[in-house]
């Protein structure tokens, strides 16, 4: 198991306890998801950590997949919906680089909180373009570290090194919307209450396959 995985296993008891740090952008952005679902909707979601978002959700769509890869996180996950009797929303344990996605076989991916964590960003990204269905959605909200602590963003490369925290990978707001919009995606929603706050994504993949000249449809035709 990688230290990483150490990490979020020790944290997430922790975790699950703690308040939300700001309940109102948290609530603001459930909601603008919540406009786009549909019963007959399929959902994924990467980095779920112990599964709250995702079963916010699970009432309003036919499933939810979602993965974290903290066997403790995912335990937890599993508790609530066995509490809640939630019974569509189903927990493993994966990372979004080795889960197998179907193309285009998605209404919405969902990654929160996840992005800026990620050593492998753009191949993620096309990787849920790929997994997209003409028209789906990508939901991410994503700290922005360049932005939101630039004194963290210059010691990020040393604590990559050490391995002393999860890994970092700083960027600004400008630079993850390129990464979406390289992959094809257009954005439609775009909100960050202050420029230390996270940044909340919503992007469609265009509807019409040739409209999207970017990387992921390169990978989706691979992928096919």
């Amino acid at each position: 198991m990688s230290s990483a995985h150490l990490f979020w296993d020790r944290l997430a008891r922790r975790y699950a306890a703690q308040p939300i740090a700001d309940e109102a952008a948290y609530q603001t952005k459930l909601a603008e998801t919540r406009r786009h679902l549909r019963p007959d909707m399929d959902l994924f979601e990467f980095g779920c950590g112990t599964g709250s978002t995702a079963l916010v959700h699970a009432p309003y769509v036919r499933s939810i997949r979602a993965v974290d890869f903290s066997p403790v996180m995912i335990e937890i996950a599993r508790e609530k919906a066995a509490a809640a009797g939630i019974s569509n929303a189903h927990f493993e344990t994966g990372d979004i680089d080795s889960v197998d996605l179907a193309p285009a076989s998605l209404d919405m991916v969902l990654g929160l909180s996840i992005l800026h964590l990620l050593r492998h960003r753009q191949a993620v990204i096309d990787k849920v373009f790929a997994a997209l269905k003409p028209g789906g959605l990508f939901v991410s909200s994503t700290i922005c570290m360049r932005e939101a602590s630039p004194i963290l963003s210059l010691i990020a490369p040393l604590t990559n090194r050490l391995g002393i925290i999860p890994y970092l990978v700083p960027m600004t707001s400008d630079q993850l919307v390129a990464s979406l919009t390289d992959a094809g995606f257009a954005i439609e929603h775009r909100w960050q209450p202050s420029r230390k706050s996270a940044l909340f994504l919503i992007a469609r993949r265009p509807a019409a396959i040739g409209l999207a000249a970017g990387r992921g449809s390169g990978q989706l035709a691979r992928a096919g």
